[in-house]
Parts: structure tokens; sequence; C-alpha cells
């Protein structure tokens, strides 16, 4: 893991005490009560492995969710933010990887109601909470008879426990090489609640909603516009600071359901129970997105740039998503190059202004710190540090700024010649 960096924790807007407070437990999406999912292997586009996943609760819940930006929206997507935000309950999600279901028309459309009605025939849910999701090939349209199909069989498995969060996390993936899922919990009133997750996604990831498939569950009870608030305002500070290639897909979906079955005091204004929640919620996305920038096609690597000391919050972000962006730097990581021209021209061009002889640049990793520019300086440094510390599986670019107190992080991976060959014949 990469080291603690005195003047940085990516937790410090949220609140340390708090964050101490949560705790890591075993499972993703079932962990919280009332929760099951399954899986099923409907031959949507891949043969011989689970291609669709399916996430029920056991009664109704509120629900929230950010969208991608991408003006081309996938069927699914649209269906989805209607859901969302019609102020209707939602009690679940069924998911299919393989096809996106984009740019497919009414038929789109149609696959997205009969799949919801498919879960309404299987488990009596109605049609119209019933939330959906696609990842894969752009343009192509999906099989319906064995969406259908995918959703009968799994009505049968649906299970709370272990052993069915991951299953379902492993169903969703696409190019990922490793599932993403993780579940806490945590104290208001007195009750403990419990937060699961599991997202998907490994390309086609760049900061401009969320850029990829994500679904939280938690048994707290929270009304809906909070609800939405809180995950609006994490998301900034988590997924939206992930990149692997500058695309942003037509899919982007992430999804929340709480059910209330912790009976904890309903959450109904801001406050100390409602910042608790908050902070819970941005450890699971952070958790969640870091493990997608990780898994970039071809990766080798976590790229991590930390920014302290800016001008303002908006400031830092700009220049640490523009590092952890630039092809070149992401390059020179892949390389183990400390060639720190390459971030510095990057946080040159992001739009944010600075003055190049406040700044200090530093390479860091579990492998040791180095500092490689100060004031406006280079300094003459140990190339084999620099070597050493970058072949490391995280690798952190430090910059502070000496401006402000603007801090922020974000994450990426380095560029290797595997991210062309997995995109070259992606569609094939």
């Amino acid at each position: 893991m990469v080291q603690a960096v005195p003047g940085y924790d990516g937790s410090k807007k949220n609140g340390d005490k708090s964050m101490s407070k949560i705790k890591e437990i075993k499972g993703g999406v079932t962990a919280p009560q009332g929760f099951k999912a399954a899986d099923t292997a409907a031959g949507i586009k891949y043969q011989g492995r689970t291609d669709m996943a399916m996430v029920t609760c056991d009664v109704p819940c509120e629900c929230a969710g950010t969208f991608t930006s991408n003006v081309v929206k996938a069927a699914c997507v649209q269906w989805d933010m209607e859901l969302a935000r019609s102020g209707r309950k939602m009690q679940a999600v069924v998911i299919n990887s393989g096809i996106a279901n984009a740019c497919t028309g009414q038929e789109g459309w149609d696959a997205c109601k009969a799949t919801a009605g498919a879960v309404e025939k299987a488990l009596g849910i109605p049609a119209d909470t019933v939330a959906v999701a696609s990842t894969g090939v752009i343009g192509m349209q999906l099989p319906v008879e064995k969406l259908e199909n995918g959703v009968a069989a799994m009505a049968k498995t649906l299970e709370r426990s272990e052993e069915a969060s991951t299953a379902a996390s492993k169903a969703i993936m696409t190019t990922d090489t490793i599932n993403k899922e993780i579940a806490v919990t945590f104290e208001i009133g007195g009750k403990t609640v419990t937060l699961g997750g599991m997202s998907k996604g490994s390309g086609m990831i760049h900061p401009n909603m969320c850029t990829m498939l994500g679904f939280l569950t938690t048994d707290l009870d929270i009304e809906k516009k909070l609800l939405q608030e809180a995950l609006s305002d994490v998301i900034k500070d988590t997924f939206n600071m992930i990149t692997v290639d500058g695309d942003t897909s037509t899919n982007d979906t992430l999804l929340i359901m709480a059910n209330g079955l912790a009976e904890n005091t309903r959450i109904t204004e801001k406050g100390g129970d409602y910042e608790t929640f908050k902070n819970a919620l941005f450890y699971v996305c952070r958790y969640l997105a870091r493990r997608m920038a990780g898994d970039g096609e071809g990766a080798t690597k976590l790229f991590e740039a930390k920014v302290v000391n800016a001008k303002s919050k908006d400031d830092a972000r700009t220049l640490s998503r523009a590092i952890v962006g630039s092809n070149l730097s992401k390059a020179a990581i892949y390389g183990c190059d400390a060639n720190f021209g390459r971030f510095l021209c990057a946080m040159g061009y992001s739009g944010a202004q600075f003055d190049q002889n406040d700044v200090e640049l530093f390479f860091e990793s579990a492998e040791g710190r180095l500092q490689v520019f100060k004031k406006g300086v280079p300094l003459d440094f140990d190339e084999e540090l620099a070597v050493k510390i970058m072949k490391a599986p995280e690798v952190t670019v430090f910059v502070d700024m000496h401006e402000g107190s603007g801090e922020a992080a974000a994450w990426g991976c380095d560029l290797t010649y595997d991210y062309v060959k997995i995109n070259a014949d992606y569609r094939s």
C-alpha cells in the first residue's frame, strides 16, 4: 500500500474520527439486512462464464443514482434515471455484461422493459421498481429471451450470503481482471448499520460522473433527498477522480438502495447522523474507485496523484486529475521513469493557475519517498532509488503547491502495450 504522507489524508474532509469508527467486514451487496443476490450464465455474449447478476431486497427501498454525462446514453441509463428521479421505491436491479444496450433505439428500451417485467413475473416485485444495467459492446441488441430466462434462473437461486455477493460481482465483469466489492458497518443512534457495494470498470474510465457500473446497498433509514445529496457529493472525490483512458462511457451508472431495516431513527435532516453515513459512503466509494483505477485495461500498477496546499479544492482536483490523465505521465509510470517534467507539464495545461516557483514534487510508494523538484528548480536525485520506488504496485506523485489549503487525490493506472491489444479486438 502507498505509505501515509504528512499533509494529506484522503478522508480529511470527511472527518478522521468518524472514519476510524468504520469497520470493514466480509461481503458486499448482501451484507446489509434484507438484500440477496444471484448470478447466472445466460449466454448474452460470453460463453462459459456467468454474465448476469441480480440484487433484490425483501422490502422496497429509497433509491438514488448518478449517471453518465455523455450525451449518448444507453437505454438502461435512461430507464434508471427515470426510476431514480421519479420518487418511486426500488426493490431490485438486474445487470448483464457483454452487451451495453447503447445506441439501440426503441428495441433497447423494450429490452429494459422486458427485463423488469421478467422480475415481476418471477418474484412479484413491481416492474416499475426494478432497475436494469448493462455493460459491454455498444450498438448490439440484447437477446431478450436470454435475459428473461436469466432472470427466471436467478429468481430461484437468490441468497443472502458472501458467496452470492462475490459471484454477482464477478458476473458483471467485462475486461476487469478482478472483482470489486466491499462491506462496512458503522453506528448511528446506537444501531449498527451496514453498507455494501460492488462495481465493475476497467476501460472507458474518465472523471465525468462516475465512469463505471456500481451498486450500493444499505439497511440505513434515510430520506430519499438526503440519500441523493450524499451520493452526489461523495462521487466528487471518489469516482469522479479516476481515469484510465480519457473515455467517458455511455453506460455509467451508480445506484444505491436504502431499506431502513437497521431501525435507526430516520435521517431527515443534515447533522451528525447524516455525516456519519456520508463518511461511510465515502469510504466505500473511494475503495471501489481505487480498485477500478488499479485494474485499468492492461495496467500493471495503480497511479495516484495527491495535490496539497493548492489555492482551492477545485484547483487541487483539476491538477491531480490532469496528472493521472496524461498519457505521457502514465507511460512514465509504466517505464519507471522519474521524468518529473511530464507531470509538471500536465499541471501546466490543466487550466489551474499557479506559480511553478512555488511547486514541490515527490515520488513515493511503499519503497520510499523521493523529492525531485523544489520551488521551480530540479534536484539531483538517486535514479536507482527512483526506479525502485516506481516499480511498486502503487505509485504516488505527491505535489505541494504552497499556495493555499486545497487538497485532492486522483487515481489512474499506467499505460501499457496491453491496453492497445485489449481494445484493438474488443468487439471480436
